[in-house]
């Protein structure tokens, strides 16, 4: 039995018009699955399939936590993660990916979710993951004050929320602009 075996789904055996699964993705998985975004975290999703004749609708409910690193220091940390996505698989002469629609060959008849299990957290992620203020590690954010861009007047840390105030000057004037209403 390989490792993934517990994520795959028999289309064409499928027997009712729906199924219901639940997986515990636990540090396990996530080692065994080796994704660029995080190995860690304990996360409960929850398969729904719906067959509708040609099309098999699949909603997957993520709710957990995986383990990040911070974005500013570097060192793990827990983020929540949250999401239901919607998948259409169908069956059909080849494998094919068509925007929101995954064509299975129909000689196999099956699908493999630990794949997209670990899409579906990896796109819940917040793309900013920074620790709360004060939690960063210590050293890593006396070496980020030492060389970061200080206030001439008060000597203080410009944080990178400043940065995402400024405005591009090219930018400045979309402001301006105004989208008319179709009434």
């Amino acid at each position: 039995m390989g490792r993934f075996d517990k994520f795959r789904i028999d289309l064409k055996g499928m027997k009712e018009s729906s199924l219901q699964m639940e997986y515990d993705l636990d540090n396990t998985f996530f080692a065994d699955i080796d994704g660029q975004e995080f190995q860690k975290g304990a996360v409960k999703a929850v398969v729904e399939v719906k067959n509708r004749r040609e099309v098999f609708d699949f909603t997957i409910t993520i709710d957990g936590t995986v383990v990040v690193p911070c974005d500013r220091c570097l060192d793990e940390m827990e983020v929540d993660v949250e999401a239901e996505n919607l998948l259409k698989v169908k069956l059909g002469d080849t494998y094919a990916d068509e925007g929101d629609t995954v064509i299975i060959p129909e000689y196999e008849g099956d699908i493999n979710l630990a794949w997209y299990l670990y899409e579906f957290i990896a796109l819940a992620l917040p793309t900013k993951r920074i620790h709360a203020p004060g939690k960063c590690n210590t050293d890593m954010a006396g070496k980020l004050k030492k060389h970061a861009r200080r206030d001439e007047d008060d000597d203080t840390f410009e944080a990178d929320e400043q940065q995402e105030r400024e405005i591009d000057p090219r930018w400045e004037s979309l402001k301006n602009l105004q989208i008319e209403e179709d009434n």
